[in-house]
């Protein structure tokens, strides 16, 4: 029975994996270089650009978007290269699904790996560890915290795992934890430091291990990173970290994108990354003060807190920069809570903790899968450039223009402004994707020809002197924008797409106006709406329920208008009576 119920627990875990990624597909713009990367090697490849046949010589910079929106310094392919590999398979069979849900499935599925490896098989650990870890599931945010998370697990007593290769476990994650920070996150330096130190005190490591295996990881990592980086960037040679951590730390610059207290880790991002508060309330102190388990206990939380304490002390701080605590932290958790559910017969204060575990885990639950829904609303313009493609088709009487030679074909021209390509707007998302073609018009992305004979032409450009030139707007047709006022011209409000503003708390009477509209369905609809990710629809029916239990008592969701869809007013000739056209 025991063995049954661990493999449905892990079962579950690629299982809401999926289903925070059907319900809300779309990226925010942490991400959005991996996406746009790894959609760019699906597209264009790499082969074509290495050994161009013929005359017609391809180039990099007019195809792959971070050559055109650089961004402040240069980031690492590595891992948009392993995404891409491990997706490629895939987008070829599964025809008709967007492959930006493939790349996103294999970069939050390493999520799976992570628990199976990091994880000493207990149910109550495991789903203490599920349920509470809602960021971990829904914010999966790169290739890096999967390779830290490997190294922690590899720290772990297990002894039925064999040492990798010619190392143990201790030089295994040294040289795998060294290898991720030169190729991907130089901070990961601080974070090596408070474990090394551990290791080196426990005399686990020595010193002459640590450099001989710090060498070795780096010597991996600058072997993956400069050649390949210094390829798509064109640009040799190139290590993207070390531009990173020239830009960030030496030259300060980081705090251009905003500052907050040194106490911001503990005080708000590790309480909202670790969600339920009975994990660092009663779980980890519990486990550590049992002598049993102090020892593993402080080994798990000790050198992160330190790495989090060291790392305070950069003033831009993202709760991102420190997701790599989190799974220590939730097994030291786990322990705890072990120690109390297998103790629930033995006292009346044990029977008690673990009720509280089982109602806190379901709270927890409840509430990650009310954040779900909440976060799905803050996508708004994906929503926006979705409907500007079920709307256009609805506006054919534009006027028509002729590609020599190919038939008729209607010509779409959009520009996309900075919120809506901060808010999960990807080439992913393009009607089609667009080919190999020359892209010279400063950053013009050019799509196939779709059904209904539309050719799309995306722009995102976003330099101030460009956008206040009336010329420059001429050349569209729709434009998709936060503030319609700053859009020269003549343009008409088709749509406006809303985004999460906020909850509020509904009582029986009101009617829930500037909220998510009440509504409900049968067991059909909510299997439809499951299956098109349709985060609204599975909300209306969770308040038309809720609201039966609680009397009319809900918490609605505040709306705001956010994108505007606009279409271009083209004058219209008007002719004299009786003359001719």
């Amino acid at each position: 029975m025991r063995h049954l119920v661990d493999i449905v627990i892990a079962a579950l875990i690629p299982t809401l994996i999926l289903f925070h990624l059907i319900c809300a597909p779309y990226t925010k713009v942490e991400e959005s270089f991996n996406i746009q990367a790894t959609h760019d090697i699906l597209t264009y490849g790499v082969r074509d650009f290495l050994f161009p046949i013929g005359s017609g010589k391809l180039q990099l910079k007019d195809h792959y978007d971070h050559l055109t929106f650089t961004g402040p310094v240069p980031r690492t392919f590595v891992g948009a290269l392993t995404l891409a590999g491990a997706s490629w398979p895939f987008t070829e069979v599964l025809e008709g699904v967007n492959p930006q849900i493939i790349g996103k499935s294999f970069q939050k599925g390493t999520r799976r790996l992570d628990i199976s490896l990091a994880n000493q098989v207990s149910s109550v650990r495991a789903l203490l560890g599920l349920w509470n870890a809602f960021c971990l599931l829904y914010y999966r945010n790169g290739v890096e915290s999967s390779f830290v998370t490997i190294a922690l697990g590899c720290l772990l007593q297990r002894p039925r795992v064999e040492p990798y290769l010619f190392m143990n476990k201790a030089q295994t994650f040294l040289s795998l934890v060294t290898t991720t920070g030169v190729i991907f996150r130089s901070e990961l330096a601080l974070f090596l430091i408070p474990h090394t130190l551990v290791l080196l005190l426990n005399r686990r490591l020595s010193i002459a291990c640590i450099i001989t295996f710090g060498i070795l990881g780096s010597f991996i990592g600058l072997s993956l990173t400069i050649p390949i980086d210094s390829f798509f960037w064109q640009r040799f040679p190139l290590w993207p970290e070390l531009s990173a951590f020239s830009y960030n730390i030496l030259q300060s610059q980081s705090s251009n994108w905003g500052t907050s207290p040194w106490h911001f880790y503990f005080t708000s991002a590790l309480p909202r990354l670790l969600f339920n508060p009975i994990t660092y309330s009663l779980c980890i102190p519990l486990a550590a003060s049992q002598p049993a388990l102090r020892q593993s206990v402080t080994q798990l939380v000790l050198p992160n807190l330190a790495f989090v304490a060291l790392y305070s002390l950069q003033p831009h701080k993202e709760w991102r920069f420190i997701i790599y605590t989190i799974p220590p932290f939730l097994t030291a958790a786990a322990l705890g809570a072990n120690w109390i559910w297998t103790r629930r017969s033995k006292s009346v204060l044990y029977r008690f903790l673990s009720l509280a575990l089982i109602v806190s885990v379901m709270g927890s639950f409840a509430a990650s899968g009310i954040t779900l829904a909440v976060s799905r609303l803050n996508y708004p313009g994906a929503d926006a450039l979705n409907r500007l493609h079920a709307v256009v088709p609805q506006h054919r009487s534009q006027q028509r223009q002729y590609l020599g030679g190919q038939g008729e074909r209607m010509i779409v021209t959009v520009h996309m402004d900075t919120l809506s390509c901060m808010t999960g707007i990807t080439r992913f998302l393009q009607l089609p994707a667009p080919p190999l073609a020359d892209l010279e018009n400063g950053g013009m992305e050019r799509g196939n020809e779709a059904k209904e004979n539309l050719f799309w032409v995306y722009d995102k450009t976003e330099e101030e002197e460009k956008l206040l030139d009336p010329v420059f707007w001429e050349r569209f047709d729709w434009v998709l924008a936060e503030n319609p006022k700053r859009v020269i011209g003549k343009w008409e409000v088709v749509e406006t797409v809303e985004g999460y503003a906020g909850l509020k708390v509904l009582r029986p009477r009101d009617d829930g106006g500037g909220s998510v509209e009440s509504g409900g369905g049968g067991i059909r609809d909510v299997v439809e709406m499951v299956k098109e990710g349709d985060a609204e629809g599975l909300w209306r029916v969770l308040e038309r329920y809720g609201k039966m239990v609680t009397g009319g008592w809900w918490v609605g969701v505040r709306m705001e208008p956010r994108i505007a869809v606009l279409k271009r007013q083209r004058d219209v000739p008007v002719l004299p009576l009786g003359g001719d056209w």
